[in-house]
């Protein structure tokens, strides 16, 4: 009797399968290892659970002769409903669900011969977790693989030794499967950009897998354990120590810019004293309700907030409700014009019967959304507690009206936070929904589908924490955390959870001033980690339990500490000389002598006004050598 041969080439512990919780009695997640194995030859991709560990022969797919080759969009159930699903899911169409491949319900050890592979998918869970979907060539329904701790850029590379992986042309984030040919292995790096950091597909990577990617690409940035992690295989592995003056690998090409501040000296952070909240709102308006001095205005809140009993007005202004130019007499026009554009945008989904939403699967999967939502929004606020509160109504009117508004993006979770204290504070469905589409303007692309934006934050946190603690960032690197993914929710909803009802009241207020920048609120994340670093580097945490420990500090955080803090560390970076560039453009520092005309505006005018006006305090900061023609902007002082 012949023996098998069996070779393992691949290996990660930590992927889970997520089981529906409303479909079955069975634990919600199911650990288990991933492994590319060779049996006689030929490579397959294996999935086995931790308790069977290869014990039980897996369930081996191959393409059905009479059936269709696998589709490129694959149906799937993830199998969870997260608390922060931050991409809204209704677009996708759940019939013609197929059953699933165990009677059971439950999925045992499956094998995917590589050849039979026909696309993968890679998609992001909301807290920073990667899972990945295949799709075999004859159609059958396999699992999402999670990947808890990391590890799908490992098993792509592992994957390329035997196929070839090509992005989809319509989605960036599905591949096709081919056969391996010679010089497709290069080519397939290439169209994978993996290893080219020098493109912006290193924050994409850094998020969807950002456990492997800390320690690969993204430790360019961290510039920690910087190559230890790398094969000695890998076609970058290029340069040794006895041949320093070789040509640079793809991933030290000299455009990209190490982030660092070693060698350049931070200074003290200054001290920095809250004001007294805004009162006297009458001095600023003129005659006919003009206000005089926007910039003072802002100025005032940012220092000290607005005491509530001026908020329902002044929170028009800095939401671009109201122009600061405005009127009296302008501003009730506006009230006339914007409440029968809102009305008329409310009839439109209320007039829709329930016969015509059967047919319009987007609509209908909105509401459910919305009402999921709202059923649990502040329900401990007096304003939106018991069952039959007019509050959860109008919370559920407006949002299903900003459908109407803005149908492209629709209605994501997180938007339910958002709007609550708009309406605690200004006790009308009409300013309330306009004061939220000013919130939107300012936060829309948090809650797109690409997720470009949140990438962006953080991975611009990170630039920023690199800037302040090496340490630190080496410490979170290398307990699997360099990602910052822990800092999602802080980011998407600024806070909304993080602090007490009353004290985002005057958190959001603050921040709506873009001031003394318009990431003013990564310097808060800064902040709060750094009031952490002795609990987390002293306690030695792992992933684990540095996500846990930031999820407990949820309303035991003073907010006045942290704006302090924050301020001052953007005081200490703006003095600090020969600030990495990239670290002034997080802080709107770095003003290009060319004309940017292709790239957004991040800081309202009055904020360059503000920068440009006011003079230096201590030691004058330097602008850093760069083959771009800069200033580098003063920090402000305030009165």
């Amino acid at each position: 009797m012949e023996t098998e041969k069996r070779k393992l080439i691949f290996e990660k512990e930590g992927v889970y399968l997520h089981t529906n919780a409303k479909r079955s009695n069975h634990d919600t997640t199911i650990p288990g290892f991933i492994r590319i194995v060779e049996r006689d030859g030929e490579p397959a991709l294996e999935w086995s659970p931790v308790q069977d560990d290869g014990k039980n022969a897996p369930a081996v797919f191959y393409t059905k002769k009479d059936g269709e080759g696998g589709e490129e969009e694959t149906k799937f159930d993830p199998g969870y409903e997260p608390d922060w699903a931050v991409i809204s899911t209704v677009k996708q169409s759940r019939e013609k669900e197929r059953p699933p491949v165990r009677e059971t319900g439950h999925w045992g050890s499956f094998s995917l011969p590589l050849s039979e592979l026909y696309s993968l998918r890679r998609a992001r869970f909301s807290l920073g977790r990667n899972f990945m979907v295949l799709t075999s060539r004859g159609g059958d329904p396999l699992p999402p693989l999670h990947f808890h701790r990391g590890g799908t850029r490992e098993l792509l590379r592992a994957m390329q030794r035997y196929i070839r992986l090509a992005p989809s042309p319509v989605d960036g984030r599905l591949f096709l499967a081919y056969p391996h040919d010679s010089g497709a292995l290069s080519q397939s790096f290439d169209e994978l950009q993996l290893f080219d950091d020098a493109s912006s597909d290193l924050v994409s990577r850094f998020i969807q897998d950002p456990y492997a990617t800390t320690f690969g690409g993204f430790s360019k940035v961290t510039n920690f354990f910087r190559g230890a992690l790398r094969p000695p295989e890998s076609p970058l592995h290029s340069r040794t120590p006895s041949d320093p003056h070789a040509p640079h690998p793809a991933d030290d090409e000299p455009g990209f810019e190490l982030i660092t501040c070693q060698g350049a000296e931070l200074g003290p952070r200054p001290a920095v004293t809250r004001g007294q909240p805004l009162e006297n709102w009458e001095q600023f308006l003129d005659p006919e309700g003009r206000v005089t001095d926007p910039q003072k205005v802002k100025e005032l809140v940012f220092r000290g907030g607005i005491i509530p009993a001026l908020r329902k007005e002044v929170w028009k202004f800095l939401l671009g409700f109201y122009p600061w130019n405005s009127t009296a007499k302008e501003r009730e026009n506006i009230i006339r014009v914007k409440t029968d554009e809102y009305f008329r945008m409310k009839v439109q989904w209320k007039s829709v019967s329930e016969e015509q939403e059967m047919r319009n699967s987007l609509l209908r999967g909105y509401r459910s959304l919305i009402e999921r939502d709202v059923n649990r929004t502040d329900r401990h606020n007096p304003f939106f507690s018991g069952n039959e509160n007019p509050g959860l109504k109008l919370l559920h009117d407006v949002l299903m009206t900003y459908c109407m508004y803005n149908f492209d993006l629709g209605y994501v979770q997180g938007m339910s936070d958002l709007l609550a204290p708009l309406l605690f504070v200004t006790q009308n469905e009409v300013e309330s929904f306009w004061c939220l589409t000013g919130f939107m303007e300012l936060v829309h692309q948090n809650f797109e589908e690409s997720q470009e934006a949140m990438k962006q934050q953080l991975l611009q946190l990170s630039l920023l924490l690199k800037a302040l603690d090496t340490e630190l960032c080496d410490y979170l690197d290398s307990q699997d955390s360099g990602s910052l993914c822990f800092c999602f929710r802080w980011l998407l909803i600024w806070y909304k959870r993080e602090f007490s009802f009353e004290d985002i009241l005057s958190l959001w207020e603050v921040l709506w001033t873009r001031l003394p920048c318009a990431n003013f609120h990564l310097l808060m994340a800064c902040a709060i980690l750094e009031s952490q670093r002795g609990e987390l580097i002293g306690s030695n945490h792992d992933f684990n339990t540095i996500l846990k420990h930031i999820n407990e500090l949820t309303m035991k955080l003073d907010l006045q500490t942290v704006l302090r803090e924050a301020e001052g560390i953007y005081l200490q970076l703006a003095r600090c000389k020969e600030l990495p560039v990239k670290v002034q453009e997080v802080l709107g520092l770095y003003v290009a002598s060319s004309s940017d005309e292709g790239s957004p505006d991040l800081e309202p005018k009055e904020t360059d006004t503000l920068l440009s006006q006011t003079e230096v305090r201590g030691a004058a900061a330097c602008p850093p050598s760069s083959s771009h023609t800069a200033s580098h902007r003063p920090p402000p002082t305030y009165p």
